[in-house]
């Protein structure tokens, strides 16, 4: 508008016989081509075919502040079962106590029955056989711990040795060997109690998802480091972390200790990207910069996750954090041609090649001219949907 009025008043003053025509044709024609339509569509156009393009692949998006963080990601905090692992947990081995009863087999059947816990699914898939619910058994959730159950007067524990241990339970040297064998072997291992004694340690274990390697070496080729935070024990964190060659573990962390530690890394000063899939990693993912949820998850981790990955293949990583990296170039470029217009159209709308050779731009021309930026910005977005991730 500054132009406009300044291409006006020195029109007026040197403008000859027509300066009035030629003031006004200037001004009319800077105003129009100066139309900040391309300016507007620049940013919005590229994340809407950005997000658009991440669907498409199998990503989706909730807000574009993530599409937009995600290029500039330091390290990837990842959690076990379920992101890490294919989710599906199976029992390898059951180890009860002599002294164990039929009756306690049941309650431990059904206090797992009540449970949400993919743990919890696979021990009652295996003791599905010869086994029954029970009526009147009452249950407690331990987040990152297990499970509580009561059953006519008597209290039953289901967690993790620690856990157990923390009850002041008594563990028979048998069951105390099988805990630590099944742990050197890498495998989850869930402890089964009443308030004295343990009565039987299961060994549950969680393949690893065939691209999950994979996707670590591509983060790890852009420059992105990599953690491992699991509720599962240190030991099955550490063989975990060999396997995959990533230094940056930590086992037994409960859910709010996961949330603190990612806290601990944004104060270096790094952007932190959290991808979990259950009840368990909601904190952490709230605390997040970039929070990624898989999709075959729990529905908190996806509603609180800002990004899900409806497969769950953690491959879409990468390709979200390189289609974040083409979205802001997109946006770049489109910035360049919503000025570039203005830079050389404005001085040529003033009048600045009059003197010259007594070109005088005209309102119609630049009015088509200030359409084809909005073009030029719309067709540079669309170039995204063709981008191969």
């Amino acid at each position: 508008m500054g132009i406009a009025i300044l291409s006006f008043v020195l029109w007026m003053i040197l403008g000859g016989e027509e300066s009035l025509v030629h003031a006004l044709l200037a001004m009319v024609t800077v105003l129009v081509i100066a139309c900040p339509c391309a300016l507007g569509l620049a940013t919005p156009t590229a994340i809407m075919v950005g997000i658009g393009k991440g669907a498409e692949e199998g990503i989706l998006i909730k807000d574009a502040v993530s599409l937009e963080l995600s290029r500039k990601i330091d390290i990837v905090v990842l959690d076990k079962t379920g992101t890490l692992t294919e989710g599906r947990p199976v029992v390898s081995s059951i180890v009860w106590s002599e002294n164990i009863t039929d009756i306690q087999k049941n309650i431990l059947f059904s206090i797992e029955a009540q449970s949400e816990h993919p743990l919890a699914d696979a021990i009652t898939a295996n003791m599905k056989e010869g086994s029954q619910l029970l009526n009147g058994v009452e249950v407690q959730q331990v987040s990152g711990k297990g499970i509580d159950g009561n059953f006519d007067g008597e209290h039953y524990f289901v967690g993790n040795p620690q856990y157990i241990r923390s009850k002041h339970i008594n563990i028979s040297p048998i069951l105390e060997q099988s805990i630590n064998k099944e742990l050197e072997a890498a495998h989850t291992v869930t402890v089964f109690a009443n308030s004295e004694t343990a009565l039987g340690v299961i060994s549950i274990t969680d393949k690893l998802k065939p691209t999950t390697k994979e996707a670590i070496n591509q983060l790890r080729k852009m420059k992105i480091d990599t953690a491992i935070f699991t509720g599962d024990n240190e030991m099955v964190a550490k063989a975990l972390a060999e396997k995959l060659g990533i230094t940056n573990y930590k086992g037994n962390v409960l859910p709010d200790e996961k949330a603190r530690l990612v806290k601990e890394l944004q104060q270096q000063g790094k952007v932190v990207a959290m991808v979990g899939d259950g009840i368990n990693d909601s904190g952490a993912l709230a605390q997040a910069d970039v929070s990624i949820a898989m999709g075959k998850g729990s529905d908190i981790a996806m509603e609180v996750a800002k990004m899900t990955i409806i497969s769950s293949d953690l491959l879409k990583i990468p390709k979200a954090i390189r289609l974040s990296d083409s979205t802001v170039k997109t946006i770049r470029q489109n910035l360049f041609w919503a000025f570039i217009y203005n830079v050389i159209g404005i001085p040529i709308a003033a009048g600045i090649l009059y003197p010259i050779n007594g070109f005088l731009l005209s309102p119609m021309i630049a009015g088509a001219a200030m359409a084809l930026s909005s073009v030029s910005v719309v067709t540079n977005s669309l170039r995204l949907r063709s981008k191969k991730l």
